[in-house]
């Protein structure tokens, strides 16, 4: 049956990964950072000042404050698409795969102004009569109706592409692996089944405990682990980089030229390798995905351009920081050359190849925080789905399946949990991006006046 499960997700990842998407994603990127001429680029510093919560008003609309809404937005970002993603990448797309990895995130800020503008200027309420935002409400309020279809097309996939799949499997292996088998619980050979069943059940209920609380709760969470825990694993791979430092440039040389050959990529391909590079990007940072529209539609402001500056820096903190973090760690251990793991235990063997024992504590740590804020993050995800189809009175129904795959996702292969989320993201991602690029104009004539305004201040 598992094995069932796992060559039909393959089946239908590959199929929806394909060059047409890498256009649609590539392509819409690019057009959003002509469209816009890089002028948000410049703003950023206007960004960081908005996350400070200098412009903060407690009669704006919304229900968490600039600050909070990134941090659930990152807390759905930073996660396995960080640590076995990345892992993932250099496995089976090489090296160069990082590049393009960069690429999706520069061209990702750019979406994320867009997409995440929208999710503020085309709020709609639900059955309960409260303000939402997200993909869905952008495309019912303000598209056509005859186009109002992909509206229900991104919240009937979104509540499978929501499920915490990679998430609750990754921690689930790392536990096993670090603990319960390092420590003679487990042999090696033995099978693992009942341990992950047992482990999923226990995250399971503590998840329960977060994530009925709704977004509020949620971004509590998030906003006090996803902070702390980014400067704890950043700071490791500091210090690894700085011991490192004479190997710094071969690595990156190594990204680089790889990125245009692919010899290190499976089956030499470099198509194969954009488009991993991509995949694994798209995952990371979720531009152009919808689920960072859901989060940042909640935020607490009645200027949709403030809240698309703050979106942009998501890609920045999460792609080219953290994952190229991840994979400097990667590659300077030189553990992706000569070694069976996979996913999060490759990234693990890194950390504890270039910082010994305190490696293998730090990145425990990040990974149990960093999955916990993602899992919680996703439940509001999959329950603004279920609110905007099936009517918001029905969230709680949906959060007791969300609850339960967890125990699913603990006995599935790292194979079938990252096909699954990915053959989701990419059905997700064409009405995300159909939308961006329809209602574009509109986004580009409220972000000139929101320009005018603060040359005006100065």
């Amino acid at each position: 049956m598992l094995q069932q499960i796992e060559n039909i997700t393959t089946s239908v990842a590959d199929a929806a990964w394909g060059p047409w998407l890498l256009i649609l994603l590539l392509g819409g990127g690019t057009f959003f950072l002509i469209r816009t001429r890089f002028t948000p680029f410049r703003f950023l510093p206007h960004a960081i000042a908005l996350i400070s919560g200098k412009h903060d008003c407690s009669d704006d609309p919304g229900q968490v404050r600039h600050f909070a809404a990134l941090s659930t937005a990152l807390a759905g970002t930073i996660g396995m698409g960080n640590i076995a993603g990345v892992a993932l990448a250099i496995s089976i797309g090489g090296p160069g795969a990082i590049f393009w990895m960069w690429i999706t995130a520069v061209l990702g800020m750019a979406t994320k102004f867009f997409t995440c503008s929208l999710a503020v200027m085309y709020r709609g309420k639900d059955s309960a009569g409260e303000l939402q935002g997200g993909p869905m409400y952008v495309i019912r309020e303000a598209m056509p109706k005859r186009m109002h279809f992909l509206a229900y097309m991104f919240a009937a996939v979104g509540l499978i592409g929501c499920l915490p799949a990679l998430q609750s499997n990754q921690l689930i292996q790392i536990i096993r692996d670090l603990i319960i088998i390092e420590q003679g619980w487990l042999s090696r050979d033995a099978d693992p089944f009942g341990v992950n069943l047992a482990c999923g059940a226990i995250l399971a209920g503590i998840t329960a405990g977060v994530v009925f609380g709704g977004i509020k709760r949620v971004a509590t969470v998030a906003s006090k682990l996803v902070p702390s825990m980014t400067l704890l694993y950043l700071g490791a791979v500091v210090v690894a980089v700085i011991v490192n430092a004479e190997r710094v440039p071969d690595v990156l040389s190594l990204i680089v030229t790889d990125a245009f050959t692919g010899e290190a990529a499976a089956g030499g391909s470099v198509l194969a390798m954009i488009l991993y590079g991509v995949r694994r990007g798209a995952y990371s940072n979720e531009a152009g995905m919808g689920t960072e529209s859901l989060a940042h539609g909640a935020a607490q402001t009645k200027e949709p351009i403030r809240e698309g500056l703050v979106a942009m820096l998501g890609p920045i903190i999460d792609t080219l920081i953290i994952c190229t973090g991840t994979a400097m760690m990667i590659l300077l251990s030189g553990v992706w050359e000569n070694n069976d793991a996979a996913g999060v235990t490759l990234t693990a063997h890194a950390f504890s190849s270039l910082l010994g024992p305190i490696g293998t504590v730090i990145i425990f740590v990040c990974v149990l925080s960093f999955s916990a804020t993602t899992i919680f993050t996703y439940s509001f995800y999959g329950a603004q789905c279920t609110g905007f189809l099936f009517g918001a009175q029905h969230k709680h129904r949906y959060l007791w399946v969300y609850v339960s795959f967890i125990l699913v996702a603990s006995v599935l292969s790292i194979d079938a949990a990252v096909n699954l989320i990915d053959a989701s993201f990419a059905l997700m991602a064409i009405p995300t991006m159909i939308s961006a690029l329809w209602l574009a104009p509109k986004v580009t004539r409220a972000a000139q006046i929101y320009w005018q305004q603060l040359e005006a201040q100065k």
